[in-house]
C-alpha cells in the first residue's frame, strides 16, 4: 500500500471496499494494490449494518496503519439535568480554572518528554547523509522511533483532554468557555510551545462532542477583556501577563486572575446561552454527522489538529 508523498490518509465512500462476512477483514477493489487487510481490535462492526457505514478511511500513523469507519448513528444519550452551569478559563499556569474556584494543573506531556524527544532527534540527524538518495535503513529506523515518541505524547494529551472534558460535561448542564484563536496565539514565539503543549483545541473538540452526545449546552464566548474586567462590578482593571492576581480598585474584589476570568466567561455564557450550538470554526464537526470508529476499538470525532 502506497500513499502520496505528503498524504497520510486515503478515503473511500460507499464503493471500492467490502467487509468480510465476520467483519474481521476488509478488501479494497480499486486496483491500487491494497487488497485484503485484517482488522485488529475489539470494536464489533457487526453491530452496524453496511448501509450505516458512509465512509472508510485508511490512516497512516507512526506506529502503523489504521482503518476508520464513519457510521451514521445516533450518539445522543439522555441524562438527568444537574442544574449547574460553569465557566472555564484555559491557560498556561493552569490547564483550566473554573468559576467554582477549582483549578487543574497542566500535565505538560511534551515538556516532560522533551529530553527524550531531543535525544531521539539528534540520533536521527546523525544518521542523515546530505545528498544521499535513498537514505540508509538506520536513518529511517531512527526517524520512525522519533515519530513514535511524538505520537505517544499526542495520544497522552488527547486522552487527558478527553477525560477532563467528560468530567466537566457530566457535572454541568451549561459550559461556557473562550472562543480562542489558537492558530493566532501560537504565533507568539515566547508562548507557542506552552500553548501547543496545553492542547486547547483538542479539549474544545471533546467538550463540544460530549456536550452534543449528552445534551448539554456548550457556549463559546468572545475572549475580549475576560481577564481584565472585574466579575463583581465590571470595572476594567488592566493587567500584564505577569500579574496573576485580580485586585479591583473600584470595589476591592480580590481573586486569582484565572478564576476571575472564568467568572466573566460564565456571565457571558449565561447571557448568550440562546446562541449555544454555533461552532466558531464554521463547519459542523464531523461527529455531528456520524461517529468515526477506528479499527482498534476507539472512537474519534475528527482528525486532531497539529497541536
Amino acid at each position: 500500500m502506497k500513499f502520496k508523498k505528503n498524504c497520510r490518509s486515503v478515503e473511500y465512500k460507499t464503493s471500492g471496499w467490502k467487509l468480510s462476512e465476520n467483519r474481521k477483514a476488509i478488501t479494497f477493489s480499486d486496483k491500487k494494490g491494497i487488497g485484503r487487510l485484517k482488522l485488529k481490535g475489539t470494536y464489533d462492526l457487526n453491530f452496524y449494518s453496511i448501509d450505516q457505514i458512509k465512509r472508510v478511511r485508511l490512516v497512516r500513523r507512526a506506529d502503523g496503519y489504521y482503518a476508520q469507519f464513519a457510521v451514521k448513528a445516533d450518539v445522543r444519550v439522555k441524562t438527568k439535568p444537574t442544574g449547574k452551569a460553569i465557566g472555564l478559563d484555559l491557560g498556561i499556569k493552569y490547564f483550566l480554572a473554573d468559576s467554582n474556584g477549582n483549578t487543574e494543573e497542566p500535565p505538560k506531556f511534551y515538556r516532560k518528554s522533551e529530553r527524550q524527544l531531543n535525544r531521539a532527534n539528534r540520533k536521527k540527524s546523525k544518521k542523515y547523509r546530505r545528498g544521499a538518495k535513498p537514505q540508509s535503513k538506520n536513518y529511517h529506523k531512527a526517524r520512525k522511533r522519533y515519530a513514535r515518541k511524538h505520537l505517544r505524547v499526542s495520544r497522552q494529551r488527547k486522552e487527558y483532554c478527553k477525560q477532563v472534558a467528560y468530567s466537566v460535561i457530566q457535572s454541568n448542564d451549561l459550559v461556557a468557555y473562550e472562543d480562542l484563536n489558537v492558530k493566532g496565539l501560537v504565533r507568539n514565539r515566547h508562548l507557542s510551545k506552552s500553548i501547543s503543549d496545553a492542547g486547547w483545541s483538542t479539549f474544545r473538540q471533546w467538550l463540544e462532542y460530549f456536550g452534543h452526545k449528552y445534551g448539554k449546552m456548550t457556549v463559546a464566548v468572545p475572549p475580549h477583556y475576560t481577564s481584565q474586567d472585574c466579575p463583581k462590578c465590571h470595572h476594567r482593571v488592566k493587567k500584564s501577563l505577569s500579574q496573576r492576581t485580580h485586585v479591583c480598585g473600584n470595589c476591592g474584589y480580590t481573586e486569582d486572575r484565572d478564576i476571575a476570568a472564568s467568572l466573566n466567561i460564565l456571565q457571558k455564557g449565561l447571557s448568550t446561552a440562546g446562541h449555544a450550538g454555533n461552532y466558531a470554526w464554521g463547519d459542523l464537526p464531523s461527529w455531528a454527522i456520524g461517529a468515526i470508529l477506528s479499527s482498534n476499538g476507539g472512537s474519534e470525532n475528527q482528525e486532531s489538529p497539529s497541536m
